[in-house]
């Protein structure tokens, strides 16, 4: 009796994640038909098999933080908020200010297996909760993908891509988190919600 109701709440947890990132998907891709409108878009970089946010409606133009990458690359964060999922959802821009274009770095997707096989990704990011002693890494889908932007291998000079995050939420009084890319600088963010 015991097995079958450890059976049952695994996949009860199952259907919920899978249903929570679907919910986060849809949330991200719904653009509200204004894609003829926006006059400076990265789409074509992102249009090659990997998945993208939408323009991030509604945030400020002042960043949480700015990362600084190889070759020119700069990540800048702006936004990170919790929802009662109990996720954390990091939105922000990866902009290459070199003179040439630049192949993302496979070390973004950070050294397990599991997320390594299933293509280029910004899964090696992780968000670190100093006060409760914590890091939190990228979640996964059940097939092990990363939730996260996937599909990026290059970004040419002057182009800004858009790129989310969604990691499990820290403990609802922490509110100062760090967040760690492989081979870009660190920052503390705040998160909201």
């Amino acid at each position: 009796m015991s097995i079958r109701f450890t059976a049952k709440a695994r996949r009860g947890m199952v259907a919920l994640t899978v249903a929570a990132g679907l919910a986060v998907g849809v949330t991200s891709c719904g653009g509200g038909g204004d894609e003829g409108k926006k006059p400076e878009s990265s789409a074509p970089a992102s249009k090659s098999s990997g998945s993208a946010p939408s323009a991030q409606e509604g945030q400020s133009d002042v960043p949480l933080a700015e990362l600084k990458g190889p070759d020119g690359l700069l990540f800048q964060l702006t936004s990170a908020e919790r929802d009662s999922g109990g996720f954390v959802t990091v939105n922000g821009d990866l902009k290459n200010d070199g003179n040439e274009t630049l192949t993302i770095p496979a070390a973004l997707s950070g050294n397990e297996t599991e997320i390594i096989r299933n293509g280029r990704s910004f899964g090696g990011a992780t968000l670190v909760d100093s006060k409760g002693k914590k890091r939190y890494y990228v979640l996964r889908d059940t097939d092990g993908r990363p939730l996260t932007t996937t599909g990026i291998t290059s970004v040419k000079s002057g182009e800004t891509v858009p790129v989310f995050l969604q990691f499990p939420a820290p403990p609802a009084d922490t509110t100062e988190v760090s967040f760690q890319l492989p081979m870009f600088a660190t920052a503390t963010i705040t998160i909201s919600g």
